[in-house]
């Protein structure tokens, strides 16, 4: 059985030029909490997982994305460092509250990082 948790995304939406800096931020609560996941999700594809955090303190980095875990406090950031127009994506967290199979992520979608062609 899946074990859901309610998890708040910050923005909504955001708008970067190149070369700037997009940060996210992802909250849960703090009880409970087993694993938190990234994921992008481009148009006409499916979600593909960027990382999985689960332990306090946690950073975790992949080109110019890191992502953070702070699960006193509740909360995930993730952080694009030097935008690039191949970066407009939705980004979306997850949350579980399980450490093993059938348990699944359930997504909260609405994190889209929009270009701004000008």
């Amino acid at each position: 059985v899946s074990s859901l948790l309610t998890v708040e995304q910050r923005p909504a939406s955001l708008w970067v030029q190149e070369g700037e800096s997009a940060n996210f931020t992802c909250s849960f609560p703090s009880s409970s909490f087993y694993a938190l996941h990234w994921y992008r999700w481009e148009h006409a594809k499916g979600p593909k997982n960027l990382f999985v955090v689960s332990a306090n303190g946690d950073e975790k980095k992949r080109g110019r994305v890191r992502v953070t875990l702070n699960t006193k406090e509740g909360y995930s950031s993730m952080y694009i460092g030097g935008s690039q127009p191949e970066d407009s994506a939705t980004y979306l967290c997850a949350s579980t509250q399980c450490s093993s199979a059938p348990c699944s992520p359930h997504p909260n979608l609405g994190l889209l990082l929009l270009w701004d062609q000008r």
